[in-house]
């Protein structure tokens, strides 16, 4: 059953309150004159090994399903950009007929390779055609000699195409989908990590919180037998052990709550700590460290994010990048197409049928011009392109000022929340003094044990509030590690 994930202590912690809180309870525990357990600031450390975050944080970016769906984003960009490359791919081709009927018998094959340019709009090509039999005179260019003829040349662009075209454009707009796919996956692993390590803390401050309300049920119940005795001695009222039951009682339903809490903070973290075959696993309490984690504070930017390395500010400027390219390609397509093509061919072996104009060395240069008369579709790319590069620009200055104002507010509060711990730990030191002076008052008859019990509430909203404090210094510097990008503390590669 899923509740069997689950921690038993609740259940018990439940059973044994209702023994302790019948009358006939507690006969053999030791009188309230005894030494009493005393609530520590430290909590007790845990029986064996300990979950440590830097474990949770490498499971988290190990397997988390976020986390991984961006990585599969990320290779499916990597598909496309191998795509892209495709158009610059060589390209073969090769045909040839033969005459089986009619007057002549002429048979002719012919290959070409061409090579696309990467620095040109042009492209490069060799080829070898061969011909035998005879040709009508309207297909002379067929003719060649006995061993055939190669040829090679290019065609070059001078204006159009020239620095760009489609195809460089959409490389270099793939290449930079593939950063921006990386850059994205970043950020996703940056706030998997945040929510994980988040969980971790809540986790910790729950099994805390566990061990101050077991600590302050331990109080109650270590008097119950000296109140006992006291009754039986005629030296205390009977009402004064329902007093106490009750007190018992109602810690025992606090001290169950911050079990249930517990178990719940365990399931959170689940989600992030996983075995190797990215299974969740459902920490226990024995793993339960005995402090927060030591997280090394960010610097405050206060002005600039030049020591920051914020994936999405890096992505927003490869966008900015493709727009570019984009408005490039536009105002590239607003020139005039002037290409040159030169073809030089040279037929090998003895003379064919085609005669000896085929064997001397040949070459051709040859030169094309077109203009477009209408060129509003290239305008209004242009035009979109850079008003895109307008709003990404300012994008990026709105993010840059939102990451320093974020920044420096969390500094900022975790400056406050250093000195609510100063403020909280004085305070529970001076509630500990005041619960142990209540209690040897108690002893000694001069206190009654509702003021006794007055005194352990106090002591334990102390406890309770420098807990959250202690919590909510290391969730401000647990956001800052996230804010500022620190790759190491979050165990991201």
């Amino acid at each position: 059953m899923l509740l069997s994930r689950f921690s038993p202590w609740p259940m018990l912690t439940l059973l044994a309150c209702q023994a302790f809180a019948s009358p006939s309870a507690a006969q053999n525990i030791e009188p309230v004159g005894n030494p009493q357990p005393e609530i520590e600031e430290a909590a007790q450390p845990p029986v064996g090994d300990v979950l440590t975050l830097r474990e949770v944080l490498r499971s988290s970016a190990r397997h988390a399903p976020e986390i991984l769906a961006a990585a599969a984003q990320e290779r499916q960009a990597a598909g496309r950009l191998l795509s892209t490359r495709g158009e610059f791919d060589l390209l073969f081709k090769g045909d040839g007929f033969s005459r089986v009927l009619g007057y002549y018998d002429g048979a002719k094959a012919e290959a070409k390779a061409y090579q696309p340019l990467t620095n040109n709009g042009g492209q490069v090509y060799a080829g070898y055609r061969v011909s035998r039999g005879d040709f009508p005179i309207y297909e002379d260019q067929y003719f060649t000699n006995k061993l055939g003829e190669v040829s090679v040349g290019g065609v070059f662009s001078l204006l159009r195409d020239r620095l760009t075209d489609s195809r460089r454009t959409k490389l270099a707009q793939a290449e930079a989908d593939v950063s921006i796919a990386s850059f994205e996956r970043q950020m996703v692993a940056i706030g998997v990590q945040q929510r994980a390590l988040d969980a971790y803390l809540q986790w910790v401050a729950a099994g805390q919180r566990v061990r101050v309300f077991r600590q302050l049920l331990n109080l109650a119940e270590s008097r119950q037998s000296g109140i006992e005795r006291g009754i039986r001695l005629g030296a205390q009222p009977a009402i004064l052990s329902v007093e106490n039951r009750q007190n018992i009682v109602q810690r025992c339903s606090n001290l169950v709550r911050a079990e249930r809490t517990l178990d719940a903070a365990a399931n959170d973290l689940s989600f992030f700590w996983r075995d190797a075959l990215g299974r969740p696993v459902f920490p226990t309490s024995e793993l339960l460290p005995d402090e927060f984690p030591d997280l090394k504070s960010p610097l405050p930017v206060f002005g600039g994010l030049d020591r920051l390395a914020r994936p999405d500010l890096s992505a927003i400027l490869l966008r900015m990048d493709k727009a570019r390219a984009e408005r490039l390609l536009a105002e590239n397509d607003l020139r005039p197409r002037l290409d040159v093509g030169v073809d030089v061919s040279k037929d090998l072996g003895a003379e064919g049928l085609g005669g000896p104009s085929r064997t001397p060395l040949e070459t051709k240069v040859g030169v094309t011009f077109s203009m477009p008369l209408q060129r509003r579709d290239a305008q209004g790319r242009s035009i979109a392109a850079s008003a895109k590069i307008d709003e990404l620009q300012r994008k990026h200055s709105q993010l840059e000022d939102e990451i320093v104002v974020r920044i420096n507010r969390l500094a900022i509060r975790a400056d406050a929340a250093e000195d609510q711990i100063s403020l909280a730990r004085q305070d529970a030191s001076l509630a500990q003094q005041l619960a142990q002076a209540e209690r040897r008052r108690l002893f000694l008859g001069a206190s009654d044990l509702l003021t006794v019990n007055l005194r352990e509430q106090a002591l334990l909203q102390a406890r309770i509030n420098l807990l959250d404090a202690r919590y909510e210094l290391a969730a401000l510097k647990g956001e800052l590690i996230a804010a500022t990008a620190d790759r190491e503390q979050l165990e991201l590669p």
